[in-house]
């Protein structure tokens, strides 16, 4: 008798506190520590069985919910938000597989819990729709792991009929110009998906806008804890090939040399790719086009290496409809923030950008229907990171093992906070070490995501 469909009975949220060894710049704010949100949800078979599973997020408030508020009344209103998420899981009446229950929760009640967690909050502090998503994510990927433990199987091997009863067409429209070549009826996820998932795949190093590049940078003040402090040792270190560059996007002087600098520095370390990542504060394309110009005149090598540009304009895509396409014209360009599902990737589409970010906390169900979606129209992938640490890193590396990226996954957890995951390294050591620029998957097998949580020796806290 098959196990599905199954019915969401138990959720346990936990919260662990992470602080980092170097700060993060996300666009205007600093990153120096993390909340993650761990979850185990509790599903009930059609026989009767119940079987658990487990997901995690980090709480990153400043990417989620830049603000001037507070950074301790953003954490508390996340925080929140995922208590009510843990009460409202048990409550949910849908059944079925974990993408279908998955896609159920966040099309009807998700968005009647934000409605009514923002409705009693003062103005200016409601709950942004990405910071719900981001709560959202850690019981998204719980349901998702627990799916495939009541199956059985790895989790990317039921995202298929028989054990989906509703194929891609219950979810998605196809693009209006693309609607008389395009259907999604008779297919699924798995159809978009790699035939098999990859063991290895190439670690993009992230180079953050604080971060020092070489000896000569360093101010004295660098933890000494055995791990590199510049970028120039993390590349002889970990034999990296592939950097994404932080970039303020409202200094045009400052964002040209640093992206020049790296990029020399790249070329003498035997780097294959560079990304730009602007962090959604330019308005105007002609920032972006001005840079990609006179890197393409004075720097040409550098240029060659840049693989694509990430996410340099506003969040909200209907409330800054930027018509992108003089950039993608001389780079693909990639969603990130604003990806909230395919739905608003269909309306970047529109507006000229090429590729699309995927993030794991942005909820795996919505990540597979966006990749889906992008898939069938063209546009390249990319599965980029929320610095995850611990848990959150293992299903974050399976989807870029199973996506068919531009080239490998975003992974640095390790550059920031190497020692949070020291439990979870005992088992999945390739995951949380970059070793001649590549991530290896090889531990991460069994049902669900492969977690082995058993296998972890880890004290949670207390449940919240």
């Amino acid at each position: 008798m098959s196990p599905l469909p199954l019915r969401v009975v138990e959720a346990t949220l936990y919260f662990l506190p992470v602080q980092t060894r170097v700060p993060l710049k996300f666009g205007t704010e600093t990153l120096t520590a993390v909340t993650c949100a761990r979850v185990r949800l509790v599903v009930e078979t059609a026989a009767g069985r119940m079987v658990s599973g487990w997901g995690e997020t980090p709480l990153s408030v400043q990417w989620v919910w830049p603000s001037e508020l507070p950074y301790a009344e953003r954490l508390a209103v996340l925080q929140e938000m995922c208590r009510r998420l843990a009460r409202a899981w048990p409550a949910f009446t849908s059944t079925g597989h974990a993408l279908e229950i998955g896609h159920d929760f966040l099309e009807h009640r998700l968005p009647e819990l934000v409605r009514e967690f923002n409705a009693v909050r003062p103005a200016g502090t409601e709950l942004p729709w990405l910071a719900a998503l981001v709560c959202a994510s850690a019981f998204d990927l719980a349901l998702h792991d627990a799916c495939g433990n009541a199956l059985d199987l790895p989790v990317y091997e039921t995202y298929r009929a028989p054990f989906l009863t509703r194929d891609l067409a219950s979810y998605l429209t196809p693009a209006a110009d693309r609607a008389h070549d395009i259907s999604f009826r008779g297919h699924y996820p798995a159809d978009f998906l790699r035939p098999r998932r990859r063991d290895t795949l190439m670690a993009w190093h992230l180079v953050g806008g604080l971060d020092p590049l070489e000896e000569d940078d360093l101010t004295g003040h660098e933890p000494d804890d055995g791990h590199p402090v510049t970028l120039t040792g993390w590349m002889a270190r970990d034999g990296l090939r592939a950097l994404k560059i932080k970039l303020r996007g409202h200094d045009a002087v400052w964002d040209w040399h640093r992206l020049v600098r790296v990029g020399r520095l790249a070329l003498a370390h035997d780097v294959l790719w560079l990304t730009a990542d602007f962090n959604c504060t330019v308005t105007d394309p002609a920032y972006v086009t001005a840079i990609l110009d006179r890197l393409r005149d004075e720097e040409p090598r550098i240029f060659a290496m840049l693989l694509y540009v990430e996410q340099p304009f506003p969040y909200e895509l209907d409330e800054h409809p930027i018509a992108v396409h003089p950039v993608s014209a001389r780079c693909p360009l990639f969603l990130d923030e604003s990806a909230h599902d395919w739905r608003q990737v269909r309306r970047g589409r529109e507006l000229g950008w090429t590729g699309v970010a995927l993030k794991t906390c942005k909820t795996q169900t919505g990540a597979l229907l966006s990749l889906c979606w992008a898939q069938a129209h063209g546009m390249t992938l990319m599965v980029q990171d929320l610095t995850n640490p611990m848990l959150a890193q293992i299903p974050h590396c399976l989807l870029a093992a199973h996506a068919p990226t531009i080239a490998g996954v975003e992974t640095n957890s390790m550059q920031f906070y190497p020692e949070a995951s020291a439990p979870e390294a005992s088992v999945h050591a390739g995951l949380y070490r970059r070793r001649q620029g590549e991530i290896d998957l090889s531990s991460v097998r069994g049902s669900g995501f492969g977690l082995r949580v058993d296998e972890i020796t880890r004290a949670l806290p207390s449940p919240d």
